[in-house]
């Protein structure tokens, strides 16, 4: 449940008056996962919110060595939220990461790379805040099995809905009501059987202060989505920390497993999280105007300077080995780098709007492995760079693209077909995200460090496609 707090003092007397006997500090990762430490509430005092929690920082990859492993957790008051999960009242914060020698912010912490990136945008001049609203997708699934070694890996999921189970032998009955390959926008239920599922998630999300709006059935069985509306960049992170845990709760105690793996499934849809994006200034929206869709000048330069960006961005947009099976053609990925109104085939889509206030871009090609407060910061670094550079992203492309001819084809631009490619582009393409010492050099070779271990990881271990494929060469 959302409590409302806004300082320390706050926190501190709700935790006495309402009897909350843990404080669960939660941070994110570089890869982008919530991490936490429990503290008993009695030993949380004013100074825990100035000079911070230790934790080791040695424990987290891409952090600190053991040899100085010392770091300090700073709970963000105003981020309170009671855990909807805890069988123990446990009054969630999210925390800052603090270097307990110099008292600065840890370069490498994602949510303070975010905090930079909103500092910057207000210095910059062109406008003091930027919105983010993110469509994560997700699967559910029935059972989910894996295993890796030297001498064989395998995986298997299986769902209710999947059809590969139309012919299945089931103990209580096969009832046969299930979407078909592609078929899963939009029929009701019992082909759509994980209504109430989604329903009791919207109803979770909303009890942690999340506005939700709608959910649905996704493209593919055993897919969905959750509607949940825009917010600052840092808050947008948040609230998306919020959202997949609990998706994944919510269908833990259900006995189902939710992954936001993009392409869990060969033959079908992967899962994206498309994003919207504009910069505001004074209360007034930079992306409403009088040029294309109703688009500010500003708005396109913005678009300009992802497009331009796009393939350095991919590392953190899409930041998986599993990313660049989703995105391919004739699965609704955009791999195209082109604007359109409306045209769902182009990466960057101005959804329409009658009001000013609704101008945006949504950049399509990334995905919920991404980590939030580094694809959020670095989208927006790259739009500012566009606007501030005049980068324009030439005409709108509004046919079709998917059909295309092959002759029309060579002309657009991609995004990245591999993790390494994305490494390869941002290795020379990463001024743009230096800019107010947003991002350091510290941090972008830290992270592309742990992309890279995954990009070996895959690239030096047998697929057993390969073994189909090569076998009696």
């Amino acid at each position: 449940m959302s409590v409302n707090l806004k300082d320390s003092k706050e926190v501190l007397a709700y935790l006495k008056d309402k009897e909350v006997e843990f404080v669960d500090l939660r941070f994110t990762d570089p890869r982008g996962k919530w991490q936490h430490l429990t503290m008993c509430s009695d030993f949380i005092e004013d100074t825990s919110f100035s000079d911070g929690i230790m934790f080791d920082g040695s424990s987290i990859a891409g952090w600190k060595a053991i040899n100085e492993s010392d770091m300090a957790l700073i709970p963000d008051p105003s981020t309170a939220v009671l855990d909807p999960f805890a069988a123990q009242p446990s009054l969630i914060l999210f925390c800052n990461v603090m270097e307990p020698t110099t008292g600065q912010p840890y370069v490498r912490d994602p949510r303070s790379v975010a905090l930079k990136a909103e500092a910057y945008l207000a210095a910059s001049g062109v406008g003091d805040s930027a919105f983010f609203g993110s469509e994560a997708e997700f699967f559910v699934f029935d059972d989910v099995r894996f295993d890796v070694q030297m001498h064989g890996s395998f995986y298997e999921f299986s769902s209710e809905e999947g059809p590969y189970t139309s012919g299945s032998l089931v103990d209580e009955g096969n009832l046969a009501h299930r979407p078909g390959i592609k078929g899963g926008y939009f029929p009701v239920p019992p082909v759509d059987s994980a209504h109430d599922l989604r329903a009791e998630m919207i109803t979770v999300a909303k009890e942690m202060g999340l506005k939700m709006d709608k959910h649905h059935h996704e493209v593919a069985p055993s897919q969905h989505e959750l509607g949940m509306a825009f917010d600052t960049l840092v808050k947008a992170a948040d609230n998306l920390q919020i959202y997949k845990y609990v998706v994944q709760m919510v269908a833990d105690t259900y006995g189902k497993s939710a992954t936001f793996m993009p392409k869990p499934v060969a033959g079908d849809n992967g899962s994206g999280m498309h994003t919207h994006q504009s910069i505001w200034k004074d209360g007034k929206p930079l992306f409403a105007g009088t040029g294309y869709a109703d688009l500010s000048e500003t708005a396109l330069f913005y678009i300009g300077g992802i497009i331009a960006h796009a393939k350095a961005l991919n590392v953190f947009t899409n930041p998986s080995t599993n990313s660049y099976k989703r995105l391919i053609p004739g699965f609704e990925a955009p791999v195209l780098l082109a604007y359109s109104a409306r045209n769902r085939s182009a990466s960057c889509r101005i959804p329409f709007s009658n009001s000013p206030n609704g101008k945006r871009v949504e950049v399509r090609f990334p995905d919920a492995t991404a980590n939030p407060y580094l694809a959020f910061s670095a989208m927006m670094m790259a739009g500012l760079d566009g606007i501030q550079n005049k980068t324009h992203p030439g005409d709108a492309m509004d046919k079709d693209l998917y059909d295309l001819p092959p002759e029309e084809l060579t002309d657009v631009p991609t995004v990245c077909g591999s993790l390494r490619e994305a490494l390869d582009s941002l290795s020379q393409d990463h001024d743009f995200l230096k800019k107010g010492d947003v991002f350091t050099e510290d941090q972008l070779s830290a992270y592309m460090d742990l992309k890279w271990e995954e990009v070996y990881n895959v690239e030096h271990t047998p697929h057993p496609v390969e073994f189909k494929m090569y076998y009696s060469t």
